[in-house]
């Protein structure tokens, strides 16, 4: 019989559309089409081979019903009766029923058959093929492990709501801390709950007690991208520092922090019979026993630089490769010594560059020699053993400034702070950068660092540079200019210690006053490669090292149970605080002006989420200008 005969016959279909079964009144009839009414009077137009059945009665409540007797239905025994052959709905429900279905109970089968796609196969409109034995029982096992699963991500998502770990996370933690499997059930059940709480899912496990350590938390994050397999070293064969090198004439000593252990620079001064003065600049020189292509060295070249963080550091170098090059105090250490013939009127006459021994006289330390050289001893001998050297030594300095056109005695003075942990406990301590002892050390590896990337460049041997153009800070294996500085070049060489670019560079500079053939020829490789991963990896370590430091503020402020702190408004919400090195946004700041004092309530400290709420009290008097750090440039380390 045509179809348009039977759909005259009629007053109603059942018919799917979007994966659902509906029923609707017939209305008119077109070629492949209907236009039909629902039980709530809403007018469609479908595909005639949309329609499964066709029938005739009310429409009001069928589909209930229908559904209702589709769940009496077992559909274990439908695909027992059905068999293997394709077959229609209609005739399974004549086989199940016993008799000419009704069009509820045919409904009824088609419902169940279309509910159940692991028994039965949909092979066209309105026709199925019972699911293989085989086939079949690997799916409902399939459906059983996931329905346990599901009952298992719904109780670990209430321990977590509780603020309880499951036991099954504990062996899950690197995972959901620092590299989530969105398809294992721990995942799936954090991020459902942390959604259902509006929370982090950080925040969330640390409300569970899965993050004990904060510090060790930001820490871990770190080792697990740029130590994957620990910060311990791998076997290397000894290193052993020459000792059958010329012996320098005058001894050496070094100005560091306390904590510094890494001593790669140090000044020797001599008194010439000419009247000039013969300064020494000593570098510790590493690059005379590592030996490019080495096991050490390609230690060196995945990790690229030492790593700082307030409390602890991962060296570049193991620690008895460093001792034998550190210019520590009593040894004669090898170094790369560049010496300048300074005139009484301070310029510089002469520079020659050695590779010697050093006698190392002292390593003097920052807290003990601050009290005795300072901006107010700088005229009165203080009474230190070293006060005359280093007054000359600031003197050169000064001079050495002016020549690079960067004297500027009306600067804000810029601020540095040092981080001492020690047993959990942080002291933070401010210090004004551009002091007498760091201007000693800038400027004289400012002219070190200028001078040997100019030997490099008169030579053609390549090197790896610094350079600034319009403000940006670059590496270059050319020699450019670097705009900050005031330099013409500028070639990091004076921390082969603590820095891989400084090491590489060494080893240039050495074969440049030997007259050996450089270790890296132009169009190096290595060098270029070498340049391009320390910049990332340098400024990877930098970023990590800013974020604990912020961690230790945070740390601070918990520590010292500090309710209100004062600050300095930068810019729009954003204040940088008193005493430590914090910027912070205060939503309910007020707008003022750059510059102006005010007074934060610290409401929340969060460690781990590294968050500081505060909330602005009041305005104090404005600030005397200070430059924070990171706006003091380019920075020099010795």
């Amino acid at each position: 019989m045509a179809v348009n005969q039977i759909l005259k016959h009629y007053m109603n279909v059942f018919y799917e559309e979007e994966g659902s079964f509906k029923v609707a009144s017939i209305m008119t009839e077109n070629p492949g089409s209907l236009q039909v009414e629902s039980l709530s009077g809403k007018r469609s137009k479908i595909k005639s081979a949309n329609v499964l059945m066709q029938f005739d009665g009310s429409l009001a409540g069928f589909m209930e019903s229908a559904q209702q007797e589709a769940e009496t239905l077992d559909t274990e025994f439908l695909w027992e009766c059905c068999g293997e052959p394709e077959f229609g709905f209609e005739e399974l429900a004549k086989d199940y029923y016993g008799h000419v279905p009704s069009p509820k109970e045919s409904a009824a089968v088609a419902i169940r058959l279309h509910g159940a796609p692991v028994y039965f196969y949909r092979k066209g409109k309105g026709r199925y093929k019972a699911a293989p034995p085989d086939t079949l029982k690997a799916a409902l096992a399939a459906v059983e492990k996931k329905r346990l699963q599901a009952e298992k991500v719904s109780a670990y998502v209430e321990q977590l709501k509780a603020n309880q770990l499951p036991v099954d996370f504990k062996d899950k933690l690197d995972m959901l801390f620092y590299d989530p499997d969105k398809n294992a059930l721990e995942w799936k059940a954090l991020d459902q709950a942390s959604a259902e709480l509006h929370l982090n899912p950080i925040k969330l496990l640390h409300l569970c007690g899965a993050i004990p350590s904060p510090h060790d938390y930001h820490l871990g994050a770190f080792l697990r991208e740029y130590f994957p397999k620990g910060a311990d070293f791998p076997a290397y064969p000894p290193v052993n520092a020459p000792d059958d090198l010329p012996r320098a004439r005058a001894k050496g000593f070094s100005i560091d922090d306390s904590t510094t252990t890494e001593i790669d620079d140090a000044f020797s001064m001599e008194t010439l019979t000419n009247g000039n003065t013969r300064v020494g600049i000593h570098i510790a020189a590493p690059a005379l026993g590592i030996l490019p292509g080495s096991a050490l060295d390609e230690v060196v070249m995945r990790r690229l630089s030492t790593v700082y963080m307030p409390g602890h550091k991962i060296t570049m170098l193991p620690e008895d490769v460093i001792r034998p090059f550190s210019l520590d105090q009593g040894k004669w250490c090898p170094a790369l010594s560049l010496y300048l013939e300074v005139a009484p009127d301070f310029s510089i006459v002469q520079r020659e560059s050695l590779v010697e021994l050093v006698e190392m006289a002292d390593n003097l330390r920052h807290d003990d020699l601050e009290p005795y050289f300072n901006e107010d001893t700088l005229e009165t001998d203080s009474g230190h053993a070293y006060w005359a050297q280093l007054r000359f030594l600031h003197q050169l300095a000064e001079a050495r400034e002016k020549a690079r056109g960067k004297y500027d005695p009306t600067r804000p003075p810029q601020v540095d702070y040092n981080f001492y942990v020690e047993d959990g406990k942080v002291r933070i301590v401010n210090r004004h950068r551009g002091s007498p002892m760091d201007k000693v050390v800038a400027e004289l590896m400012i002219e070190a660092n200028s001078h040997w990337g100019g030997l490099l460049a008169e030579q053609d041997i390549p090197g790896i540079y610094r350079a600034q153009n319009g403000g940006k800070v670059y590496m270059t294996v050319k020699a450019e200019p670097h705009q900050g500085l005031g330099v013409t070049q500028y070639a990091w060489s004076t921390s082969p210690l603590r820095r891989a670019v400084d090491l590489v560079n060494q080893r240039q500079i050495i074969a440049a006053v030997q007259g050996a053939a450089p270790a890296y020829p132009k169009g190096s490789e290595v060098l270029t490669d070498t340049m391009r991963n320390f910049d990332l990896t340098y400024n990877a370590y930098n970023e990590f090292q800013t974020r604990m430091e912020r961690y230790w503020c945070l740390q601070y402020l918990i520590q010292e149970s500090i309710g209100e702190v004062e600050g300095t408004v930068w810019r729009e919400n954003l204040v940088r605080l008193d005493t430590i090195p914090y910027m912070t946004k205060v939503h309910s700041l007020p707008e003022l002006p750059p510059g102006t004092r005010v007074r934060l309530q610290v409401k929340r400290i969060d460690t781990v989420m590294m968050e500081l709420d505060t909330r602005f009290v009041t305005q104090l008097e404005k600030a005397e200008t200070v430059a924070p750090v990171e706006d003091a440039g380019e920075v020099v380390e010795g």
